[in-house]
């Protein structure tokens, strides 16, 4: 009996993956599907592996319970690989697989009468036929079908590649071992393992690239709030009644001032699309557009910067909304308010340090966001997370406020 203790480890992997997949948020409806359908004939394959075994160890077996278990099995391999295309590509139909799984299927259900695929003789002995290589032609074929499917849903991302190479190395693995006249006498087949070890390895990879895209999602929602947080109702029409009186008293300045305001918009809208970091020079012209409209709305202000350090990257909308926050809440309502943007290298790191002479604040305990500026938190998170960044915020009320961001060299 000792040698049906394997099915103990492979049973509780089942047991157990089942209702995680059930309660995975990150996985798809569809995809959900499939898994706990695999899972299901996985452990119907677990289960014909064991009825096979005792059939073949008992030789007053029936050949026809023998020739039962063989037909499911045969069947089976082919029904999971190809479940497993219709985990990597949910939405195509698969079509020409599923005529060979059902080709295939038909060629072993002649076992019941006639031995072109196999026969159990009435001393239980297992024979080949003509047709008792189908289910290996078919196997090798839908695997090469999964490695395309995967390869073309997935050909830019590395893990899902390594992970379809892994699990075909196992599938022909298992598939090698079962052909070999040294593991007969074993209760569950090589192939059935590894079929199980690819189960897992697919929900794995499933998780991570539903988590990723996830993320991604959330990504992209913080893109459109940003934007939508520096397109602020009373900046446009602040902005646009500036350039409407310059057209009276300096039409050349309201159309220098219509052109940097259409950049400032240009800019906001495009950080929708902008998935990864931009260069410092890029995010300096941004924020340079944004003070030059502000200046001239508030002439009392200054915006200097200092750039000793350049080309590294940052998030998109880093130092503008920075900026933008010394200006609205610190310096706007000083006599000569200076806001300074400074760059410089380090042995470890660039730096970027955005000081104002304002009036401050206690950052023990921040003013609330009024809802119309990127708060300093939205800012730090983007910097950690795209960038392994830092950033640190000392100020001091009456004397002004200073941000540090430090992003390390690569």
């Amino acid at each position: 009996m000792t040698e049906y203790i394997v099915f103990i480890p492979l049973v509780i992997m089942l047991a157990g993956l089942a209702p995680i997949v059930i309660i995975d948020k990150y996985i798809s409806k569809t995809q959900k599907k499939v898994l706990l359908t695999i899972i299901a004939l996985v452990a119907l394959l677990l289960a014909q592996n064991c009825g096979d075994y005792i059939c073949q160890m008992n030789d007053m077996s029936s050949p026809i319970y023998r020739t039962i278990f063989d037909i499911i099995g045969y069947c089976l391999r082919p029904l999971i690989i190809l479940l497993f295309c219709k985990l990597v590509q949910p939405e195509k139909k698969h079509k020409v697989t599923k005529v060979l799984v059902a080709g295939n299927a038909l060629v072993y259900i002649t076992a019941l009468f006639s031995g072109v695929a196999f026969y159990i003789d009435e001393r239980n002995h297992f024979h080949r036929g003509p047709l008792s290589y189908t289910v290996l032609f078919v196997s090798i074929f839908l695997l090469s079908y999964l490695f395309y499917c995967t390869i073309s849903e997935f050909r830019f991302r590395k893990f899902g590649i390594i992970v379809a190479l892994g699990n075909a190395a196992l599938v022909i693995a298992g598939t090698a071992a079962d052909l070999s006249p040294l593991y007969v006498d074993f209760p569950v087949s090589y192939l059935s393992i590894t079929i199980i070890c690819a189960t897992l390895f697919y929900y794995i990879w499933l998780h991570l690239e539903f988590v990723r895209e996830h993320e991604n999602s959330l990504m992209a929602e913080k893109r459109i709030i940003i934007m939508m947080s520096q397109i602020q109702p009373h900046f446009l029409y602040n902005t646009l009644t500036t350039i409407q009186s310059l057209c009276l008293i300096d039409p050349q300045k309201a159309f220098e001032t219509t052109g940097k305001f259409g950049a400032y918009l240009r800019n906001n809208i495009d950080s929708l699309e902008q998935k990864s970091v931009i260069p410092i020079e890029k995010e300096l012209e941004h924020t340079k557009v944004y003070a030059d409209i502000e200046m001239l709305r508030f002439p009392n202000i200054r915006v200097e910067y200092n750039i000793e350090a350049q080309g590294f990257s940052l998030p998109a909308l880093t130092i503008q909304p920075l900026v933008e926050n010394a200006i609205r809440h610190g310096v706007r309502e000083c006599e000569d308010g200076l806001v300074e943007v400074t760059t410089k290298e380090t042995d470890d790191n660039y730096e970027i340090i955005i000081s104002d002479n304002g009036k401050g604040f206690d950052t023990e305990s921040p003013p609330a966001s009024d809802g119309t500026h990127i708060g300093v938190k939205n800012v730090r998170e983007r910097i950690e997370e795209m960038c392994s960044g830092t950033m640190t915020v000392r100020s001091k009320i009456g004397e002004g406020t200073v941000i540090t961001i430090k992003i390390p060299r690569t």
